[in-house]
């Protein structure tokens, strides 16, 4: 009767234990395909190299501000999480970072500290505009071969294409 009930209690046990590691193992599978999807949006984004073609101001008083010449205005997003920009005759090292939404081709966007070169650049230059914005960015659609970074609370767009 000892051994009946030492039995049992140790297959129920084990079907508890099976149980839970099955469920937490789910929830790694599941986790694992999130961090793949947004892997896949990152990986589409790392190691591409854009121009700035505008900005797209909500302002009506401010509107469109295009650059005189967008090979002034570069953006290098490399794929260990780094960025390196050329704003006219300026330049800027940091760190950037997506997270897909679920249609991968837009979601979120951020860009961490940035470090530049203050220089003076001779008018009209965007390069003080870029880089005040770049910690308001904060989400990406990607449309048309066209890279467009938003600011938070319809601040405006910066408009990229590749750089080929």
């Amino acid at each position: 009767m000892k051994q009946d009930k030492r039995t049992t209690l140790f297959r129920v046990t084990t079907t508890i234990l099976l149980s839970g590691l099955m469920f937490l193992n789910h929830g790694v599978c599941s986790e694992e395909s999130t961090i793949t999807e947004s892997s896949s949006v990152v990986s589409t984004l790392a190691d591409t190299q854009w121009h700035l073609i505008e900005f797209q101001s909500m302002d009506d008083a401010i509107g469109i501000k295009r650059t005189d010449d967008p090979s002034k205005y570069t953006m290098q997003l490399n794929g260990d999480g780094t960025v390196k920009l050329k704003l006219n005759c300026n330049l800027a090292t940091g760190t950037w970072s997506a997270e897909a939404s679920s249609d991968l081709s837009s979601g979120q966007f951020n860009f961490g500290l940035l470090a530049a070169t203050r220089a003076l650049c001779p008018p009209p230059s965007m390069d003080e505009h870029v880089l005040s914005q770049a910690p308001y960015v904060r989400s990406f659609l990607m449309k048309d071969g066209r890279l467009y970074l938003s600011l938070m609370a319809d601040g405006g767009i910066y408009v990229w294409e590749p750089d080929n």
